[in-house]
């Protein structure tokens, strides 16, 4: 194997061990950290609501902006790497931020509270965006695609469940206060920027896999959006799957908590499955030799659904509990990082239907819908422990039981229908198969497009 082409794999996977640290961070602890730590009242979570909402929405809308404005840099160290180190920086700044205690309530929390969130996901996005849609220019081959797409979700988990796992012990180890979730902000904010550094300085992109072409315009940037079909159904296949992920992963800590009323489990749970994420998604490729990805999906699908059944319907039993939840998290991996790879194709697709290549317009896609699905998930969950009575309750003992029903549907039920519903968007009106694929690089390739002899 080419060195270049085994360090770019590593590498590349490398930097997002932090950033989904900082992004877990946030998208699943920022809501627990405001009912919870800061105790702020049932008036003021009402607003969150909304705002966590809107917001997110809003600036979902930007994220194909700064996916034109990444397409269309051109600088010594390319076009996505001055994007992920000032995304990270400053985005990193503003998470500290988000667990700094000003003092304010009321109107002024609010208003402080929107402006740090509107900058953050400014920022955040644009790390994201250029990060992830550097992947397609490392490589043209499918089967090399897969590798550094499942060594990147590995390291994705990875970042995700150190988090997962340890804030509650850490954060309680301090002192379990304001300070303490604090410290943890700060500490894994420095841990992504030591991350990001592995893709900064060594990942090399081939640049000289594709011809130069003139800068796309903002009229061609809603082309490359809506006019490539298999972009919008992946896209809306993504977005029913990480509506239903995100709703389920936030409320884990409130169902320890408050159903099973251990707390100290939840970060055991985190870590079972993790290591069944990690354990799926390292076997991916071998399951991708003897299996289509069409196959893989159904099969990943319908280990989502029994987990979720036997979830909803298990007693308050962690061997059953730790059953189910391995079987959807098992499942949920391989979806993710099918995605991942449904959402790469779309790139050549676009470029042989459109005549243009435009990997970051293209990967803006993923982080609008992951602040869509955040955003629907947030006000979710925000909403759901309000009705319940669990944000009012003085102890665990006081939320009845038709309020731990309630959190049950919106964590289990919902999320089911919507993950299904995804899993035949995608079945009905995705068709970029192999072959499909193959045809596609191959007349791109023929047509000057593309430059075969740097495949790898």
């Amino acid at each position: 194997m080419d060195r270049s082409v085994k360090n770019n794999r590593y590498f590349f996977g490398l930097g997002t061990v932090g950033r989904d640290m900082l992004y877990s961070l946030v998208s699943m602890y920022l809501i627990y950290y405001l009912t919870d730590i800061l105790n702020l009242p049932d008036s003021t979570m009402w607003w969150m609501a909304g705002i966590f909402t809107a917001l997110r929405i809003f600036d979902a809308l930007n994220d194909p902006i700064m996916g034109f404005l990444v397409d269309n840099t051109h600088s010594r160290y390319g076009k996505f790497k001055p994007w992920i180190a000032i995304g990270g920086v400053i985005g990193g700044i503003l998470t500290v931020l988000f667990f700094t205690d000003f003092g304010l309530r009321g109107t002024a929390f609010l208003i402080v509270f929107v402006l740090i969130y509107l900058i953050w996901d400014l920022t955040y996005g644009a790390n994201d965006i250029a990060y992830w849609s550097m992947l397609p220019s490392l490589s043209i081959d499918q089967k090399e695609r897969e590798k550094i797409g499942s060594f990147a979700r590995i390291c994705a988990n990875v970042g995700l469940f150190a988090c997962v796992v340890g804030i509650l012990p850490i954060t309680n180890a301090l002192g379990g206060d304001k300070e303490a979730w604090f410290i943890f902000a700060i500490a894994i904010v420095l841990i992504t920027w030591a991350f990001l550094c592995f893709t900064l300085f060594g990942v090399k992109e081939n640049r000289a896999i594709v011809q130069k072409q003139e800068k796309t315009s903002l009229k061609e940037m809603f082309s490359v959006l809506f006019k490539n079909d298999q972009l919008m159904f992946t896209a809306i296949s993504m977005a029913l799957f990480m509506i239903g992920y995100c709703t389920t992963t936030s409320f884990g800590v409130y169902f320890f908590k408050y159903a099973y009323r251990n707390e100290g489990m939840y970060s055991i749970f985190a870590g079972v499955l993790g290591v069944s994420q990690l354990a799926a998604l390292t076997v991916f490729p071998l399951f991708s030799k003897k299996f289509n990805r069409k196959q893989l999906y159904t099969a990943a699908t319908v280990l989502v659904v029994l987990g979720y059944i036997v979830f909803f319907l298990a007693p308050m039993n962690m061997i059953v509990i730790g059953i189910a939840g391995m079987l959807i998290f098992v499942g949920q991996a391989f979806i993710q990082l099918l995605m991942l790879m449904f959402l790469t194709d779309t790139i050549e697709y676009g470029q042989l239907k459109l005549g243009k290549r435009n990997e970051s317009i293209t990967f803006s896609v993923q982080p609008f819908i992951n602040k869509i699905g955040g955003a629907l998930a947030s006000g979710i969950v925000t909403v759901t422990l309000i009705i319940s009575g669990i944000n009012s309750a003085p102890t665990p003992e006081d939320v009845t039981s038709k309020g731990l029903l309630t959190m049950k549907l919106a964590m289990l039920i919902f999320p089911l229908i919507s993950i299904v519903a995804g899993y035949l968007v995608y079945l009905f009106k995705f068709k970029i198969d192999k072959e499909m694929f193959d045809k596609i690089v191959a007349e791109l390739a023929e047509r000057g497009d593309l430059n075969l002899s740097e495949k790898d």
